[in-house]
């Protein structure tokens, strides 16, 4: 079957000439931003007499390279200031670079560079790739978390914290990545793997640093339920990694031992019908008894 076009007799063959309204993006694109930049169109200063609206998307890591994700993400962003600024707010939209940690470290131990410099030159490789994006950014508020003139402000928060009572520290279990030798997140170990390296994560026990959210956990929900334009799952994720829970401590003696037991529960009035009780194998309990046990010790390690 021939996928061929014919033409009625004495009518023009179809061109494949470009259309002379077809859009020129480079053209186009490039005297705008460059109009936008002259005008610094997207700088913003304090004026009292708009209401002001402010929009963050979320900062990215500075890999060296922006991928299509970023790019949906941030075009939704300068969607919403776009449309703030022509309601007319004064609109605050910086960006700015998550440039702390050990990644970055390990990354430049790889290249055989100092970490100052390979994050740097991916700021710089990632900000001229969304300059060419037209995002109505004011560049003017740019920021890198690696920055002692930002992180100094960190340090003093938990200063404060430590102060107050708010931090604290103590030992707990961590999931452990061999590769990038840092700790991850629950949702950054992918059946049993680091997300990033792909190496089998480990369990490890760690003295850290703690902050008493539990403390405002009430505070928390019952913010929650005031906001009402957020989608039910959202909230409910919200709510399930708050994770508050009404209930008691009850303290169990031990036979032949002086400590005793402590369990949390939300359902007192069924311990009457209790017939054992678990410990996790990680339990104080468990690694003192597996010491003269060789099979505990193997089903622990397990």
């Amino acid at each position: 079957m021939s996928n061929s076009i014919s033409t009625p007799p004495g009518s023009a063959a179809p061109s494949s000439a470009p259309s002379a309204n077809k859009y020129n993006f480079r053209e186009t694109e490039a005297k705008w931003q460059t109009t936008w930049r002259d005008n610094k169109t997207f700088s913003v200063n304090v004026d009292v007499t708009r209401p002001k609206y402010y929009v963050l998307e979320m900062f990215p890591y500075p890999s060296g390279r922006i991928h299509m994700g970023h790019v949906r993400n941030y075009t939704l962003g300068d969607v919403v200031a776009r449309l703030k600024r022509a309601q007319g707010f004064n609109v605050l939209h910086p960006m700015g670079w998550d440039a702390f940690g050990l990644p970055a470290e390990n990354a430049a131990i790889q290249n055989n560079t100092h970490p100052a410099k390979w994050t740097q030159q991916n700021i710089e490789t990632m900000k001229a790739q969304l300059k060419t994006m037209g995002l109505s950014y004011d560049w003017d508020r740019e920021i890198a978390t690696c920055d002692t003139k930002y992180y100094k402000h960190e340090q003093k928060m938990f200063l404060d914290f430590l102060k107050n009572g708010i931090a604290y520290r103590k030992e707990s279990w961590v999931n452990w990545d061999p590769v990038d030798n840092t700790v991850l997140a629950n949702e950054q170990v992918i059946d049993g793997k680091g997300w990033r390296t792909g190496a089998a994560g480990e369990k490890k026990k760690h003295s850290q640093w703690f902050l008493k959210i539990t403390d405002y956990a009430e505070d928390l929900l019952s913010e929650l339920e005031k906001l009402e334009r957020w989608p039910d799952k959202v909230r409910i994720m919200q709510e399930n990694w708050i994770g508050r829970s009404e209930g008691a401590k009850v303290f169990f003696e031990l036979k032949d031992r002086d400590d005793k037991l402590e369990i949390y529960t939300t359902r007192p009035d069924t311990l009457y019908g209790a017939s054992f009780m678990a410990i996790a194998a990680n339990h104080p309990l468990a690694l003192e008894l597996a010491k003269d046990n060789d099979d505990m010790k193997a089903f622990i390690a397990k």
